[in-house]
């Protein structure tokens, strides 16, 4: 996931041997990846891979690659967490968020982009560390947006990457009903969507028989073995429903990357380098690459170290690896990078909006106290309509730090001052407008709505050539329509919602600003025919640098309109499935050819046994395609079952088709 310590050099003086312009200290860690390697094997080199980041991407490559025999080390900017190390609440700020030069070294980062505030992940496991554990196959539209659609068929090709995936991160319907669902629900009736309604599709150990090959139960909190891997996973606990999962899950139920792609890589030979934040990547004269770092906790006072590889995987997420490449071609390093980097940046044309209520208002209208903390971080959908996707998000208990970025409702305007009609509001209903100020009891009492679109718009990023923040990232208007700043959709549902908690509706300052937060910043590394259409091949080998692989985020050439984590590990499953083990021949044609479309390469060392639910199969020649929605089966008729009978909800309720 994104790492933003992969930014701009700050110490040092020159230019680059090729004579391009660098930014300050550049040259001096380059020369420092000329002298101070520390060699190794392989050829000389370190490793024959390196993977930056180790977020879906990166945990991806690194499994698979150490399967094909590969030496691979990880080089990851944010600390390794035990379970017990993760952040008890969102307040515990010294586990939870990621400012550097503050001493803060925690797994909640916050970029800001000019016109778009980030929310990201840091640490070992990336994103998956602080993610709201949801895995949405994307809807058609994804598949066949123009970027892409004339290389192949994507959803057929990708078809078997996804199913890979969701065994590998043990992707089941939530079994739970809970209030917010309940009210979601009612939210979708008045909308007149209600039909469109479903329990969403998550990566977490339940331990109701349902998990994996379901031989492994649980109560919740109970301590298990390994459900998924046949043995060669870690032990698990049934979750607790708590709601933590987006503040790091201490109790071992969410399927984070350290719980499966992580766990096995390192079983089979990898190396994870914490705390290492890269800062320049270059090509070595013996046609590998160099890549320069420095101690993320030490920026200043630590040594400089340089790892060698032959090949290297860039998946710092879509702020890092996009940062980290504009970096490299605009100081001459990478010199033959394309032209089109930065274009199709994504916010997944998202927004987040809210309804809070107060106990005495919730008890007027349904008896009992509020208490949206209860489930998992995300536990149904809706539909409002065939581009937009509504999704009810919580905090655990105490976890009301994020309280700080809400405000009252800015009402939905085309033509009035977005500041102007929100200060309306705020006269209007001043003490609504104060209570939406207090972080009192907020993750209780407030259901957040998560708001995507598969709509084609975009953002152009680019590195600030002066000024305050002269080198970092920051973006402009980029291809298709203006990048949305309000969704009519979501300011609709947040006042039906909050009407049916008998609240008041909220957003987020960022909307008030103008810029919108996303959770889900993707593309500016797009899949394209060639350098003129694309940064990466459909191989996700880097044009003009094909020793460079890019595998996260930012290699998500449309918007998906859902969460993209199951996406860019599918996409990353079958990028290192086209890689050949090591010493055998490559069997992906040279840049420039025509795309061919491949059978995946078997590893010599699977790292999961043949007959464990998670098992590597893949339709390696002579074997059977797998059927992409094989994980939904009698748990998806159940928890359907469930919800209509929870929510009045009648039979013929459908579940729509971008469901896994």
């Amino acid at each position: 996931m994104p790492r933003d310590s992969h930014a701009t050099p700050r110490d040092g003086h020159g230019t680059p041997p090729n004579g391009h312009g660098a930014p300050p200290d550049t040259e001096a860690t380059y020369q420092d990846a000329q002298v101070h390697s520390t060699g190794g094997e392989s050829g000389g080199y370190d490793y024959d891979v390196l993977v930056i980041g180790s977020g879906f991407g990166g945990a991806v490559s690194a499994l698979r690659l150490t399967e094909k025999g590969y030496r691979v080390g990880v080089l990851e900017a944010g600390r390794r967490f035990s379970r017990e190390e993760l952040p008890r609440n969102s307040w515990d700020v010294k586990n939870y968020l990621w400012a550097p030069a503050l001493g803060l070294f925690g797994i909640q980062r916050i970029h800001l982009l000019g016109n778009v505030m980030v929310l990201a992940g840091a640490g070992v496991g990336g994103g998956s560390l602080n993610y709201a554990n949801t895995l949405y196959v994307p809807p058609r539209a994804f598949f066949e947006d123009p970027q892409w659609k004339e290389i192949t068929d994507w959803a057929g090709e990708l078809e078997p990457y996804y199913a890979q995936a969701q065994r590998m991160l043990g992707v089941r319907l939530n079994p739970t009903v809970t209030p917010s669902d309940v009210h979601l629900k009612n939210a979708a009736e008045a909308m007149g969507v209600g039909d469109s309604f479903h329990l969403a599709p998550v990566g977490v150990y339940f331990g109701d028989g349902e998990d994996g090959d379901g031989s492994r139960k649980a109560e919740p909190g109970a301590e298990v073995p390994d459900p998924y891997f046949g043995g060669a996973g870690p032990s698990r606990r049934a979750c607790t429903e708590c709601g933590e999962c987006m503040t790091g899950c201490r109790h071992g139920a969410k399927n984070t990357l350290n719980e499966n792609y992580l766990h096995l890589a390192e079983k089979n030979g990898a190396v994870i380098h914490p705390l290492t934040t890269v800062r320049t990547l270059t090509e070595d004269s013996r046609g590998g690459f160099a890549v320069g770092t420095l101690p993320t906790d030490r920026p200043r006072k630590g040594a400089h170290r340089v790892y060698t590889a032959r090949h290297v995987v860039l998946a710092a997420g879509t702020y890092g690896t996009q940062t980290l490449l504009h970096r490299m071609r605009d100081s001459g390093l990478l010199p033959r990078t394309s032209a089109r980097l930065g274009t199709l940046t994504r916010t997944n044309s998202e927004a987040l909006v809210g309804a809070q209520t107060t106990p005495r208002r919730y008890r007027s209208a349904h008896g009992g106290e509020p208490d949206f903390t209860r489930g998992v971080a995300i536990t149904s959908s809706i539909h409002p309509d065939a581009n937009t996707h509504i999704e009810p998000v919580r905090y655990g208990r105490r976890s009301n730090a994020m309280g700080g970025l809400t405000i009252l409702q800015v009402p939905y305007a085309e033509k009035l001052p977005r500041a102007l009609g929100w200060l309306l509001n705020s006269v209007k209903h001043p003490v609504l407008a104060g209570r939406s100020l207090s972080n009192r009891r907020w993750s209780e009492r407030t259901i957040i709505g998560l708001v995507m679109q598969s709509l084609d718009n975009s953002l152009t990023t680019y590195r600030r050539p002066r000024g305050p923040g002269k080198g970092l990232l920051t973006a402009r208007q980029g291809h298709g329509a203006p990048n949305p700043t309000q969704i009519r959709a979501a300011t609709e549902a947040a006042s039906l919602l909050a009407r049916d908690i008998n609240g008041f509706p909220g957003s987020n300052i960022g909307e008030l600003m103008g810029t919108p937060l996303t959770a889900h910043f993707l593309g500016g590394c797009p899949i394209g025919a060639d350098p003129d259409h694309g940064v990466i091949d459909p191989y996700h080998r880097l044009y003009g640098h094909p020793g460079i692989s890019v595998v996260d985020g930012s290699a998500v050439s449309a918007n998906l309109g859902v969460n993209p984590s199951l996406t860019i590990t599918a996409q990353a499953e079958r990028a290192m499935s086209l890689w050949p083990n090591k010493g055998e021949s490559d069997p992906r044609p040279a840049q420039g050819a025509a795309y061919t479309r491949l059978a995946p390469v078997a590893p010599h060392t699977p790292a999961v046994p043949e007959d464990a639910f998670a098992a590597l199969r893949l339709p390696f020649l002579g074997m059977p395609k797998v059927r992409a929605g094989a994980v939904r089966d009698e748990a998806a008729v159940r928890d359907e079952t469930a919800v209509r009978e929870a929510a009045a909800v009648p039979d013929e309720t459908p579940v729509p088709d971008d469901a896994p």
